[in-house]
C-alpha cells in the first residue's frame, strides 16, 4: 500500500544508564551512560512503523541542513524523504533514562517555526496515495497552504488521518478521522468556544466533530483505549487490551498509522478504529518508541571494541562447515581464525549485542557492484536493531551462482566497500550457495532480504524461527540491479 505521511520530524535521543552514586560537586545522580540510541520523532516515527510493516512510505515534511538532521535521515532509512525548507533547526528532544525511569528531558530547537516551502514532488505524493497520515507536531508543515489544499482534494478520494496538535493547525474538512487524545480533544474544544467545564470526551467529541467537519473523531485515553464519534451514530467504546507499559512514547503516532492502513483496506471506521487501538497495545508492549532506535555511543560492551569508522579496516571472516578446518583470512594485516579457536568480529559482535539486550540483525547476497538498492535495503535493515551483519558470499559461490564471468569485484573489495558502509557493523563470507551455515553462527534476531515475496515464502525462514528470530523482507528499488549496471558497462566497453 502506498502511503503518505505529512508532517512534522522532531530528532529523539534516549540517553540510557544506571546510576549507583552521587556527584561529590552536587547531591544530584552521576549516570553511567549504557549507550544512545537516536530515533525519528513525529511524523518520522509514523512513516518509520509504517515503513517497518512493510508498506511503501514517502514522508512530506521539512529538514534543516545541521548535524541533528543527518542522524534523523539515517533513521529515516527505508522512508522516501521528500522535504521543504524549514528555515530552522531541527527540533531535539533528549531524554536521560535511569533503567525505566525517566530522570530529565532537554528540548533543542523546540521554538516556533516560519512555515515550510514544499515542491512539486511533496504534493504528487500526497496526490497519489492510496492512504495519507497527517502528523501535526506544530512545526507549520500543516500551515503550508499549498499542502492544505493538496490534503483537502485527496480527502475526497483516499482516506485521510489528522492526528492534531495543539500548536498546529486546524484539520481540513472532509478528513476520513481526526484523532486527538483526551488533554488535546478538550483544550481544542475549550479554545473554540465549548464551556471551561467541559470535562468528557463525548461532549468534546461532538463539538471538535463539527468543528472540524470530519468523517469522524477518535478520542484516545491512554490504557482506558479510545471513543469514537461519528456524525448520526452512538458514541462507540474501545478498550484496549491490558498491557505492561514503561514508555507510552509512540502510541498515538502506531494508532493513526495503523488507522490509515486498515481504513485503505477498505474496512468501516469502527473495525479500522478497534484494529488501531489492539496495533498501538502491541506496539507498546513490544517496546514502543525505543524499539525503533538507532543505537550510537554506546560504551563497548563486555572490552569488546566497537565497529570500526569506515576509515579503519574491520575483520572480515568467513565461516566454514562443521567439522572442517577454521579458514583464515587476511584483510590489511589482521588475521583471525573461526570460532573454534578464536571468536571472529561478526560472531562475537553478534554474542555481546544480545548479552546486553540488543537486536542482532543480519543480511546476505553477493553485493557485486554496490549499487543504491543496495545502501537502502542495507540502511533499512540496519534501522531494524542494534547492529548489522553482512553475510557476503565467496567468490566461489557467486560463481556457482551467477556464472564464471561473475563476481566482477573480487570478495576482499566487496567486502571492504560493505565496511565502508555507516550501516554496516561487519561481515561474514560463506562459502555455501546458501547462507544456512553462517546464520547458525550468528542466529540473527532478525534476517533481512530484498524482494517481493512475504518473509514466510524465504527459504532460511524456519531455520531462523528455529532459535526466535523472524524474518522480513524490504521492497526492491526498480530500475536498480547489479545485473542491469554489468550490461550498461559491457556497452560502454
Amino acid at each position: 500500500m502506498r502511503i503518505t505521511v505529512v508532517g512534522d520530524v522532531l530528532l529523539d535521543v534516549d540517553i540510557n544508564g544506571a546510576a549507583t552514586r552521587l556527584s561529590p560537586d552536587a547531591p544530584v545522580p552521576v549516570v553511567d551512560v549504557a549507550d544512545i540510541r537516536r530515533r525519528a520523532g513525529g511524523a518520522g516515527l509514523v512513516a518509520t512503523v509504517l515503513a517497518h510493516d512493510g508498506h511503501d512510505v514517502a514522508l512530506v515534511t521539512a529538514l534543516s541542513d545541521d548535524a541533528c538532521a543527518s542522524h534523523l535521515r539515517r533513521a529515516l532509512s527505508g522512508v522516501l524523504v521528500l522535504a521543504g525548507a524549514p528555515l530552522a533547526p531541527t527540533p531535539t528532544k533528549t531524554r536521560v533514562r535511569i533503567g525505566t525511569h525517566p530522570m530529565v528531558r532537554f528540548d533543542e530547537g523546540c521554538a516556533p517555526a516560519p512555515v515550510p516551502s514544499c515542491t512539486a514532488q511533496m504534493l504528487a505524493a500526497i496526490a497519489s496515495a492510496d492512504a495519507i497520515v497527517v502528523a501535526d507536531y506544530g512545526r507549520g508543515i500543516t500551515a503550508n497552504t499549498d499542502i492544505r489544499s493538496a490534503l483537502a482534494d485527496a480527502a475526497k478520494c483516499a482516506p485521510v488521518v489528522w492526528d492534531p496538535h495543539p500548536a498546529g493547525s486546524a484539520p481540513v474538512g472532509g478528513v476520513a478521522v481526526v484523532t486527538p487524545n483526551l488533554a488535546e480533544a478538550l483544550a481544542s474544544a475549550r479554545a473554540g468556544g465549548l464551556e471551561p467545564s467541559c470535562t468528557g470526551a463525548e461532549q468534546a467529541g461532538r463539538y471538535l466533530l463539527k468543528r472540524w467537519g470530519s468523517g469522524a473523531v477518535l478520542v484516545t485515553k491512554g490504557e482506558e483505549g479510545a471513543l469514537l464519534l461519528a456524525a448520526g451514530d452512538v458514541a462507540q467504546g474501545i478498550p484496549a487490551p491490558r498491557t505492561n507499559v514503561s514508555d507510552p512514547c509512540g502510541a498515538g503516532d502506531r494508532l493513526a498509522g495503523s488507522l490509515a492502513v486498515h481504513l485503505g483496506m477498505g474496512l468501516d471506521i469502527e473495525q479500522a478504529a478497534t484494529k488501531a487501538v489492539e496495533d498501538a497495545s502491541a506496539f507498546l508492549a513490544a517496546g514502543g518508541a525505543a524499539s525503533l532506535a538507532v543505537v550510537a555511543d554506546a560504551p563497548a560492551p563486555n572490552g569488546i571494541q566497537k565497529p570500526r569508522p569506515a576509515t579503519e579496516a574491520s575483520p572480515v571472516v568467513e565461516a566454514s562447515p562443521e567439522n572442517e578446518p577454521s579458514p583464515v583470512v587476511e584483510l590489511q594485516g589482521l588475521e583471525l581464525v573461526d570460532p573454534g579457536d578464536l571468536h571472529p568480529h561478526g560472531v562475537h559482535l553478534a554474542h555481546a549485542v544480545r548479552a546486553r539486550g540488543g537486536t542482532v540483525v543480519a543480511t546476505g547476497g553477493c553485493f557485486d557492484l554496490l549499487h543504491a538498492g543496495h545502501a537502502r535495503t542495507l540502511a533499512a535493515a540496519r534501522s531494524m536493531g542494534d547492529c548489522l551483519i553482512v553475510c557476503l558470499n565467496s567468490d566461489e559461490s557467486v560463481s556457482r551462482l551467477k556464472g564464471a564471468h561473475r563476481p566482477i569485484v573480487s570478495v576482499e573489495d566487496r567486502a571492504e566497500l560493505l565496511l565502508a558502509l555507516e550501516s554496516v557493523d561487519a561481515v561474514v563470507v560463506f562459502g555455501e550457495d546458501t547462507p544456512e551455515a553462517c546464520l547458525s553462527k550468528i542466529r540473527p534476531d532478525i534476517w533481512v532480504k530484498g524482494g517481493d515475496y512475504t518473509p514466510e515464502e524465504l527459504p532460511e525462514a524456519r531455520l531462523v524461527a528455529g532459535w526466535g528470530g523472524r524474518c522480513v523482507t524490504v521492497p526492491f528499488h526498480p530500475a536498480r540491479s547489479t545485473s542491469g549496471l554489468a550490461a550498461a558497462l559491457a556497452k560502454v566497453s
